[in-house]
């Protein structure tokens, strides 16, 4: 599947969303407006190397790696890819602020992770899919942490 969908239009947080928001913030020492406060505030891509100025932010007493975590489970969901895959999707700085478009080629692999996390959730039919199933489109490392956080979850509802 190489045809770029023409759907557009900001894509509205859901709860765990902005769990997965506060997370973040609750490891900065100011909240960042990139991340949605709020259930059906917008989800918006972040611009390239947003992660290291995120780290600037971080509180004395919080590691890198749990902010990396914490990133990494944001912006490895299906509304996150889904916003990234819309056509007229903007990356955005830490205060939500557009800056730039996504590139065509970063738009679609956001599209093949987002019909593949569906896919794997069992949800309906993606729009316009007729390609078959194929091979998972996330890295080893993707893949990896995935698995951990699913471990890590089911640990913590465990408790």
């Amino acid at each position: 599947m190489d045809k770029h969908w023409k759907i557009s239009g900001p894509i509205a947080a859901a709860e765990l969303d902005v769990e997965k928001a506060n997370a973040i913030n609750m490891l900065l020492i100011r909240p960042v407006g990139v991340l949605p406060a709020k259930p059906g505030d917008p989800v918006l891509p972040f611009a390239v190397g947003l992660f290291n100025e995120l780290r600037q932010l971080l509180k004395p007493d919080a590691g890198v790696t749990t902010l990396r975590r914490a990133t990494a489970a944001y912006v490895h969901c299906r509304r996150y890819y889904f916003a990234s895959a819309q056509s007229d999707s903007m990356r955005h700085d830490l205060d939500g602020k557009p800056v730039e478009p996504l590139s065509p080629d970063d738009r679609l692999v956001a599209q093949k992770r987002f019909l593949n996390l569906k896919r794997n959730a069992g949800t309906a039919e993606a729009p316009e899919d007729p390609a078959p199933a194929r091979p998972p489109l996330l890295s080893k490392n993707e893949q990896i942490r995935a698995v951990l956080l699913s471990r890590k979850n089911s640990s913590v509802q465990a408790e």
